[in-house]
């Protein structure tokens, strides 16, 4: 059932486009073809272990977890906040 303006099943169309979104960026930050020896940003050498346990890798972990941090705190929020939705 829907309330005020939204048609029905707007809030589970939002939660699917989310979802969505969410998927499509996560795939596209995936390494693909061959990967590097050493990282394309400090240039050390990226350790066998992680060549082998992620193909395409062209960092190290230490300049992918830096990568990844970042990325987290760049999320959009579709739902917008409580206040700008009451002026």
């Amino acid at each position: 059932m829907a309330s005020g303006w939204a048609p029905d099943g707007a809030v589970q169309d939002q939660i699917d486009g989310s979802i969505t979104d969410a998927v499509r960026l996560a795939r596209s930050r995936l390494p693909s073809g061959p990967g590097e020896i050493y990282c394309q940003e400090c240039g050390e050498e990226i350790p066998e272990a992680r060549r082998l346990a992620m193909p395409g890798a062209r960092l190290c972990v230490a300049c992918q977890s830096g990568h990844d941090r970042s990325a987290a705190q760049s999320s959009y929020n579709r739902r917008g906040s409580k206040d700008s939705q009451l002026k």
